[in-house]
């Protein structure tokens, strides 16, 4: 925890040190105001000097004005730095996030990474606003406070030495019992979101088995469990104020009982008793400060190295040190022998593949479900890494090419197509920023997207809803495409992109998208014959991840019995002929 808060504290040292002088200012004022307070009573009221009264009584508000002003101004610093801390470690969270590999996101979990991104900085950003306030001004209070109290009367401040111990015994007894529990609340709020993000997402799977009832429960437990440990949590925590309260109350009926008799006995002034047990509260408010802090550090500190865990998590995927810049990008693409296993697999998802991809050719890959195809072109962007073998663009290994670079040369269309919220052009500007409308316009007339967008309302500016969920799954599949040739890349990637599309828009989609990626490497994955019988070359994979025949739906159809198996299963003999 201390690592994280140096360096993203560090920044704001100057404003960090000005805040520490202004509550420091501020914690000597409080404690000066008490010894003005029993000069008064000594010296003004116990003469009747009116005049000594009125002169101290206005240096004590000239003080109390200052302290006031220092309080503003400390509160909007650390204010303003505390913030600025959250932000920054969101920041850095995000752009981590940002640079992980599918593994990677797979290893923590998307609700996981929604939690530490928002509550888990949020502790860190109170514990720095707290850290600011608490830290400066209890020690300086508690210190000063002895001191001057010491000042006062040397005898009765025997008192603080057994009430400060006792009052530390007490919160450090309620800590042992909370500090374990603060850790199982961030990983009970993981499972919340988790289960309200899989509520939301499969809202309609859960409506047609009628499931409502038994997701219902399941994020009934989930959040019972949270809010039983929360509840232990604070009932823990609970006690500490009444606990605090009452060695405070003790303590002072204590001093006030000794302190008469100091008074009787001619040893102490009347106003040096006032002053005392003003020191003495100020003591115990500061270790009350203190513990109040000590009661956020756990949870913090939980916080803390959930955040560490993922700053200081290695992308698995990242550039190499010696890199190769492509110079002329073609698009040829190349796997020699790829062998790739999912980690913790007991057997490879592919084995042994090896195929070229040419620019101006189709390349088409189909096989059963479950068989690799999404897992072999997912290799091409490095999505993931091949564990055997490679796979190269223009003769160059793509584990060689900048991963900007490479990503830049690939248009891909995904199996499952998202758009932004936003609107239509924001969506198609993704990998374009400064296509014109015209290339806007042309991309969605070839993606066959034109004629629906023209009916909406703003046309290109229509908006988009998180996701595309106000538009049908054909229209977010063409969208998608359009996006993806806008992009104007070397290698287009059609992850079955066109399962939602009836056969005549697939027809007229696929004859458009010929002659507009005529000089771009084309890989289609698709699950219906009919969208690639006209391929340059199908690649058709077993079930085990290997390559079961390569070449023309004619020559697949004389050499390859698993081409032929998926072809008769979806076309009639007619069709075939």
């Amino acid at each position: 925890m201390k690592d994280l808060l140096i360096k993203f504290l560090k920044p704001y040292w100057k404003q960090i040190t000005l805040t520490i002088a202004l509550l420091a200012v501020q914690a000597i004022s409080n404690l000066y105001l008490p010894n003005l307070n029993a000069d008064i009573i000594n010296n003004g009221v116990a003469n009747g000097d009116v005049d000594y009264i009125m002169k101290t009584g206005g240096f004590m508000l000239v003080v109390t004005l200052l302290l006031a002003a220092c309080a503003i101004v400390s509160s909007y610093f650390s204010s303003k730095i505390s913030m600025s801390f959250g932000r920054d470690l969101r920041r850095a969270v995000f752009y981590k996030v940002e640079s992980f590999s599918q593994a990677d996101l797979d290893k923590f979990g998307t609700p996981s990474l929604i939690t530490r991104n928002t509550n888990d900085v949020h502790q860190m950003q109170m514990l720095a606003f707290m850290g600011l306030n608490l830290m400066v001004m209890a020690p300086i209070m508690c210190l000063g406070g002895i001191i001057m109290a010491l000042r006062q009367d040397v005898v009765l401040s025997y008192s603080i030495i057994i009430i400060v111990p006792v009052m530390a015994a007490a919160v450090g007894l309620v800590l042992i019992k909370a500090v374990p529990l603060f850790r199982s609340i961030q990983v009970k709020i993981d499972r919340v979101n988790q289960i309200m993000r899989e509520k939301l997402m499969g809202v309609r799977v859960i409506r047609a088995f009628v499931k409502n009832d038994y997701e219902a429960r399941r994020f009934d437990e989930a959040n019972r469990d949270l809010t039983t440990t929360t509840l232990r949590v604070n009932r823990i925590i609970a006690i500490v104020m009444p606990l605090l309260m009452i060695i405070m109350n003790i303590s002072t009926i204590a001093i006030i009982w000794f302190g008469g008799h100091r008074i009787d006995s001619g040893a102490m002034p009347i106003g040096n008793l006032t002053a005392f047990l003003t020191y003495v509260m100020e003591i115990m408010i500061s270790v009350m400060l203190a513990m109040g802090m000590f009661i956020m550090v756990p949870r913090a500190e939980a916080s803390a190295e959930r955040l560490l865990e993922v700053l200081n998590t290695e992308p698995s995927i990242k550039d190499q040190d010696k890199l190769v810049v492509p110079v002329d990008r073609k698009g040829y693409v190349e796997f020699c022998n790829v062998e790739f296993s999912y980690p913790e697999a007991e057997e490879p998802v592919l084995k042994d593949i090896s195929f070229t991809a040419s620019p101006g050719e189709t390349t088409a890959v189909i096989g059963s479900t479950g068989c690799g195809k999404s897992t072999l072109v997912n290799l091409i962007p490095r999505f993931y890494d091949v564990t055997g073998g490679s796979i190269k663009i223009d003769g160059i290994d793509i584990r060689d090419i900048p991963l900007q670079d490479l990503r830049d040369m690939i248009g891909l269309v995904p199996q499952r197509a998202f758009l932004f919220s936003g609107t239509i052009a924001d969506n198609l500007r993704y990998g374009n920023e400064n296509a014109t409308d015209e290339e806007l316009w042309h991309a969605l007339e070839v993606a066959q997207a034109k004629d629906f967008v023209m009916d909406l309302p703003g046309k290109l500016y229509a908006p988009v809803e998180q996701g595309g969920v106000n538009f049908s799954g054909g229209q977010r599949q063409r969208l998608a495409i359009a996006r993806a040739l806008v992009k104007r890349p070397e290698i287009y990637i059609f992850d079955d992109s066109f399962s939602a599309l009836d056969f005549k828009t697939d027809a007229k989609l696929r004859l458009a998208l010929k002659d507009e990626t005529a000089n771009s490497t084309v890989i289609i994955v698709a699950q219906r014959v009919s969208t690639i019988m006209d391929a340059d070359q199908i690649i058709a994979l077993n079930d085990d991840g290997t390559i079961a025949g390569i070449g023309t739906h004619a020559q697949l159809m004389e050499t390859c019995q698993v081409y032929r198996d998926i072809v008769y299963s979806q076309l009639s003999g007619e069709e075939v002929a």
